[in-house]
């Protein structure tokens, strides 16, 4: 993987001129692969998928405690690897991070897909206190694995999402969930113009179809799709369904080539 602004990331540069380049944000505790191949690789399209700071392989600097505090990081990334605009697609927390961009910085923003999203993501209270204590951690992880899968959702998927959560450094979890329950853009929903896509696992437990709605609802270019057979981790559990929502979605932005240089 190369590394570019201190953020380690992978590209698939199977992109053609024609069309707009893919900035994949993954959620709290996470890394690039929480993305499947299926998305790393859409078809026709260059895609990057980052590791956040203090995620993954981006610890040459550390995590960090506020929503607005990684969209700056994001935006050192876009200008160390020369791209001026994309579309982000986000996860959860890196769904906060994307509507934070397209209301702060929108002029880098060509178009949204969300997550497991949500407007305002308040965090559990028994979580937060699990995670601020590294005795505790274990729970903390344990605790976000179990609320974040579907019911059909295989044990292996389940095993494996649980050993890179516990790889994360407990300061990290930590900072990024207090980072998402700060966040709160309720009122500000109306003032992003770019297209939108909101999915969500019809069983997400921890952003409910009920979010997604009032994202859709709220953003004025939004479309939304509700995943059957998953929970929050939607694009792990289905991720063809996924993939093909996002192609089908992205094919309808307008682009003009070098928009993205």
């Amino acid at each position: 993987m190369p590394v570019s602004g201190k953020l380690y990331y992978s590209h698939h540069p199977g992109g053609r001129d024609e069309k707009p380049p893919v900035v994949l944000i993954h959620g709290a505790g996470g890394m690039h692969l929480y993305w499947p191949a299926e998305i790393r690789r859409l078809g026709g399209y260059s895609v990057y998928a980052i590791d956040l700071p203090g995620h993954g392989k981006s610890e040459a600097c550390d995590g960090q405690q506020t929503i607005g505090d990684y969209a700056l990081h994001l935006l050192q990334w876009l200008e160390a690897v020369e791209l001026h605009r994309a579309i982000f697609i986000g996860h959860s927390m890196g769904s906060a991070i994307a509507l934070t961009l397209a209301l702060h910085h929108p002029q880098h923003v060509i178009g949204l897909v969300l997550v497991g999203a949500g407007a305002r993501l308040r965090v559990n209270p028994e979580l937060l206190n699990y995670a601020s204590d590294p005795t505790t951690f274990y729970k903390s992880t344990g605790l976000l694995v179990n609320c974040s899968f579907g019911a059909c959702a295989s044990p292996r998927l389940v095993e494996l999402a649980s050993m890179r959560m516990e790889d994360t450094r407990q300061s990290v979890l930590y900072g990024d969930l207090q980072a998402c329950n700060q966040f709160d853009v309720m009122g500000q929903l109306e003032a992003i113009k770019q297209k939108t896509l909101v999915m969500v696992g019809e069983e997400d437990a921890m952003t409910p179809v009920r979010y997604a709605q009032y994202l859709a609802s709220s953003i004025p270019e939004a479309r939304l799709s509700i995943i059957p057979n998953a929970g929050h981790m939607v694009m792990l559990e289905q991720p063809h369904l996924v993939a093909e929502g996002m192609l089908s979605f992205l094919k309808d932005i307008s682009y003009h080539p070098g928009e993205g240089s």
